[in-house]
């Protein structure tokens, strides 16, 4: 601004714009890594000129001398921003047509008071963007390097940092690598917060220097924002102008404006990694009963992601889907049409003797595939039981307790009768909920033994419980030969047989959740419908993940079944 003669302090905004003229912070970003774009500087206010201040001067009547002042010049890419008058209903539904970020609504008689909020001036946003200060960071899991996720705050009315969630999305290795590189000499051992905050994941703490820019899908009701996107880091603003938005539109002046601008969008584009995920109908009802939307199961997923992965990976996945939620009906989706899937999701073919030919299943190894499936409606997630680098052997031996009517401690006496025979044959077996009306216990295997060892050895345990409970349980497959009695189902180790996963929703009344226990919760107190996608969180950031040992060191099976034969 040498040409101006002038000594003139101004407010407004660089940006770089698109081919359609529409400005984003992401061009903004990149030009500053590629130098890529054309600067444009946007002003729209004046707060000195000639060493008086205007500060105090109306809003309206500093427009006017920034109109005049720069009029006198002809300058290349810094102009005067415009504004409309008494017409901003109109003016928010030309910016929601032309997918504007959003506007600004300004009081004509304002003041300009700097690095104040106030409801003088404020910002209606369409696409939910903001800033929100790093305050730390998760370890990294799975193929990720440097951190998984970074922890978010904003300041409040009193100026102290508040916790609106984790965003873990946005990054690929190139900025994950340069941001860690930022961020390790802030590192420090003490939280910025004054709260307690629970968070899954080891936190690295930071000092509260950085400003991430990102998009997110709504605010919650505990003001955390959902489905955060990282967009980039700010540098143009200090820390202390990040503060908990004012409210954006007074209730009495345009309410139905108001329940559209806090509603969340039924569509949503989110970025993981490198992957552009689009996600469809999220505020359609999935459990009528509770009123859980398949935003919320999505939602619910990407939270548990780093957790239930593990035993997802490598995996050929049976998709059970309930589109139009549980109300609806579903169908099982083995087969997925290669030619007409994204081309980043990877599937495996296997040969289906049954059906005579081959199916190319879908496998899930990360975060962008789980949610992919979800926004399929896949409430649940089934597994195979064995990896496709190894087909032949299962990771784990299953025993599925499959009661025929409610009585769940009936089941849990099973299940604890499974853990005496296996402790019997010196076998440590971990159990947890199937997320319906029975349990699920498993014995890892380290892949060492083939589905029909497996399957025997598991009749042999499944038998041994049987004679033990005679009145209550069987191993007829057969319903109607049951007798009512709890299915002790050894038959689960077959090859490409499935199971719901640990921390699978499942597709029942209250969204409940296949959830690993503690042998000594295995007791009168549990009850199927305890653990729900509302509360395993929670329970997950308390216990960590209780299914670990499942993937680690296998059972000696061999040594088992000699134990046996010796009786």
């Amino acid at each position: 601004l040498e040409i101006i003669d002038h000594l003139a302090v101004l407010d407004g905004e660089i940006v770089i714009e698109n081919d359609r003229g529409t400005s984003g912070f992401q061009l903004l970003q990149n030009f500053q890594r590629t130098g890529k774009g054309i600067l444009k500087y946007y002003i729209f206010d004046i707060m000195n000129l000639d060493g008086m201040s205007t500060m105090e001067l109306p809003l309206r009547e500093r427009k006017e001398l920034l109109k005049m002042l720069l009029s006198g010049y002809e300058l290349e890419n810094i102009f005067y921003s415009d504004h409309i008058e008494e017409q901003g209903k109109s003016f928010f539904e030309l910016a929601v047509k032309q997918n504007w970020e959003g506007i600004m609504a300004k009081d004509a008689d304002s003041t300009y008071r700097p690095g104040k909020r106030s409801s003088a001036w404020l910002k209606i946003k369409i696409t939910q963007e903001d800033e929100a200060i790093i305050i730390g960071i998760t370890e990294p899991n799975g193929s990720r390097k440097y951190f998984g996720s970074i922890l978010l705050a904003v300041y409040d009315e009193n100026n102290e940092l508040k916790f609106v969630g984790k965003c873990g999305t946005g990054f690929n290795d190139e900025n994950l690598k340069d941001l860690y590189t930022k961020f390790k000499p802030f590192f420090t051992n003490s939280s910025p917060l004054s709260e307690k905050i629970s968070v899954i994941g080891k936190v690295q703490w930071l000092e509260p220097l950085f400003i991430a820019q990102v998009k997110y899908a709504e605010i919650t009701e505990d003001n955390h924002l959902r489905h955060p996107v990282f967009l980039g880091l700010r540098v143009d603003k200090e820390t202390d102008e990040v503060h908990i938005p004012a409210e954006p539109i007074d209730d009495n002046t345009n309410p139905n404006l108001k329940n559209e601008m806090n509603n969340a969008k039924d569509d949503l584009e989110l970025r993981i990694d490198d992957i552009n995920l689009h996600l469809t109908h999220r505020n359609k009802i999935y459990f009528p009963e509770s009123g859980i939307t398949k935003g919320e199961l999505i939602s619910y997923y990407n939270e548990v992601a780093e957790f239930i992965l593990p035993y997802l990976k490598d995996r050929p996945q049976n998709m059970n889907r309930f589109p139009n939620g549980i109300a609806g009906s579903g169908f099982y989706n083995k087969d997925v049409d290669v030619e007409k899937i994204p081309s980043w999701l990877r599937t495996q073919q296997i040969f289906s003797d049954s059906n005579d030919k081959n199916i190319d299943y879908l496998i899930c190894n990360d975060k962008a595939t789980l949610l992919y499936m979800a926004n399929l409606g896949c409430i649940e997630i089934n597994p195979w039981n064995s990896k496709i680098q190894n087909l032949d052997f299962p990771d784990w031996m299953v025993i599925d307790l499959d009661p025929d009517k409610d009585d769940f401690r009936e089941v849990v006496k099973t299940a604890l009768t499974v853990r005496e025979v296996l402790e019997e044959l010196e076998i440590e077996g971990y159990c947890k909920t199937s997320g319906a009306s029975g349990l699920h216990i498993y014995i890892p295997l380290a892949c060492r033994y083939q589905y029909d060892t497996v399957k025997i050895f598991a009749e042999i345990v499944a038998k041994r419980v049987s004679e033990r409970l005679p009145e209550t349980t069987t191993i007829i497959r057969s319903v109607q030969k049951r007798n009512h009695r709890i299915y002790i189902d050894f038959l689960q180790n077959r090859f490409g047989q499935t199971l719901a996963a640990p921390y699978s929703v499942r597709p029942k009344p209250g969204a409940t959740v296949s959830t690993p226990l503690e042998w000594s919760e295995v007791n009168e107190k549990l009850s199927p419908s305890m653990f729900t996608l509302k509360n395993i969180l929670k329970r997950i950031e308390k216990k960590g993940d209780l299914w670990k040992p499942v993937l680690q060191k296998g059972v000696d099976l061999e040594k088992a079944l000699k134990s046996i034969e010796g009786h």
